[in-house]
C-alpha cells in the first residue's frame, strides 16, 4: 500500500464526499468564471491540507458537517493564495501545467484568486462557522506578514536563523497549522487537543518548508544539476543561512556580494550552492527537519493508537520523503 493509500485509508468516504461539496461551493452563473474554476478543479493536487482536516476531525470524534466547512474555507483560501502568488511571482506553470495569468493574464486571475478566497469566507459566515473563520483568517494575517517579512530581508540580506524560522512559521507552518486545528475545532476538541493539534501541524509545516528548500540544492532531473531558485531571487534559506555562519568574514561577504551582483549568474549560483554543501549547510537542514518532524509527532502522543493516528504520522514520513 502507497503512502498516500495509507494517509486517506480512515478518511476515503470523507474525501469523495468533499470533492462534490467543495464544487458545490464555486458554482457561478458567470461562464468564464465557470471555465477557470473547472479548469483549476481539473488540476488539482493531491489535497494534503483537506486530508489534514478530516484526518485531525477524525482523530478526535465523528467528522461533522462542520469539517467538510472546514475543509472546503481551508481550501478556497489555499488556492487563492497560490492563484495570487502565480501573479505575484509572473509564474507561469504550476504542476506542469499553465497557471491561470499564463492563460487568462493577471487581471483575470486576481480577480478569479478574490473569488475563491470570498466564497471561503462565505461558505463558514454561512454554516456560522466563526471559530474556525477566526482559526483561518489569523492564518491569512501570519502569511502575509511572512510574505512580507521575506521580501524585506531579501532586499537587505541580513536574515538570522531566528528571522528564517519565523518566516517560515508564518509563511507556511501558520495554514498547516490552521488545519488541523480547524478540524480538531469542527468536532469540539478539548482545549489540550486544540493546542496539540495546532502544535502538530506547526512542527509539520515547519518541516515541510525545510525539505522545500532543500530541493533547491539538489539535481533535477530535467536540468541536471540543481536549479537554485531561491538563490536566483535572493532568498536566504536555511542551509545557506547556516554556511554564511560558519566561515570568516571574508568568505562570508564574498558570497553575499554573490547574491546581492550576481544572483542571476548561473555560474555564480552554482557557485553558491557549492559553497553551501561544502560547509555542511545541506546535513543540518536536514537534521533541522527530522527534529521537527519528531516534535510533531511528539504532539500526538496523548492520543491512543488508532489508523487515523498512524496516518497522520505517516504524512509526516510522507513529508519527509517526497520528490517535489
Amino acid at each position: 500500500m502507497s503512502d498516500i493509500s495509507i494517509i486517506k485509508a480512515p478518511i476515503k468516504e470523507e474525501m469523495q464526499k468533499f470533492e462534490p461539496y467543495f464544487r458545490d461551493q464555486l458554482k457561478t452563473k458567470i461562464p468564464l468564471l465557470s471555465i477557470i474554476t473547472n479548469y483549476i478543479l481539473r488540476r488539482k493536487g493531491k489535497q494534503m491540507r483537506p486530508m489534514l482536516v478530516f484526518l485531525s476531525a477524525k482523530l478526535n470524534g465523528p467528522i461533522t458537517e462542520s469539517s467538510y466547512v472546514a475543509a472546503t474555507l481551508i481550501e478556497l483560501l489555499h488556492t487563492a493564495t497560490l492563484i495570487h502568488d502565480d501573479v505575484v511571482d509572473e509564474t507561469y506553470q504550476r504542476r506542469g501545467f499553465f497557471s491561470i495569468n499564463a492563460l487568462w493574464k493577471s487581471k483575470i486571475a486576481v480577480l478569479v484568486g478574490d473569488f475563491f478566497l470570498s466564497k471561503g469566507l462565505s461558505t463558514a459566515l454561512d454554516n456560522d462557522q466563526i471559530d474556525v473563520l477566526k482559526v483561518v483568517s489569523h492564518a491569512v494575517t501570519e502569511m502575509s506578514e511572512g510574505e512580507l517579512l521575506q521580501i524585506e530581508k531579501s532586499r537587505k540580506l541580513d536574515i538570522t536563523e531566528e528571522v528564517y524560522y519565523d518566516i517560515i512559521r508564518k509563511k507556511t507552518a501558520t495554514l498547516i497549522a490552521a488545519c488541523t486545528k480547524a478540524g480538531a475545532l469542527s468536532v469540539k476538541a478539548s482545549e489540550e487537543r486544540l493546542n496539540a493539534m495546532q502544535s502538530f501541524g506547526e512542527n509539520l509545516g515547519i518541516a515541510f518548508q525545510i525539505k522545500d528548500d532543500l530541493f533547491d540544492y539538489e539535481q533535477n532531473a530535467l536540468i541536471g544539476k540543481p536549479t537554485g531558485n531561491d538563490i536566483k531571487e535572493k532568498k536566504l534559506t536555511l542551509p545557506l543561512i547556516y554556511a554564511l555562519n560558519k566561515v570568516d568574514k571574508k568568505s562570508r561577504r564574498h558570497i553575499l556580494t554573490l547574491i546581492r551582483r550576481h544572483h542571476k549568474k548561473e555560474k555564480k549560483v552554482q557557485e553558491i550552492i557549492e559553497f553551501v554543501k561544502a560547509n555542511g549547510g545541506l546535513e543540518f537542514a536536514h537534521q533541522q527537519m527530522l527534529n521537527y518532524a519528531q516534535k510533531a509527532i511528539d504532539s500526538i502522543s496523548i492520543y491512543d493508537e488508532s489508523e487515523t493516528k498512524t496516518a497522520l504520522i505517516k504524512m509526516v514520513d510522507y513529508t519527509m520523503k517526497r520528490k517535489k
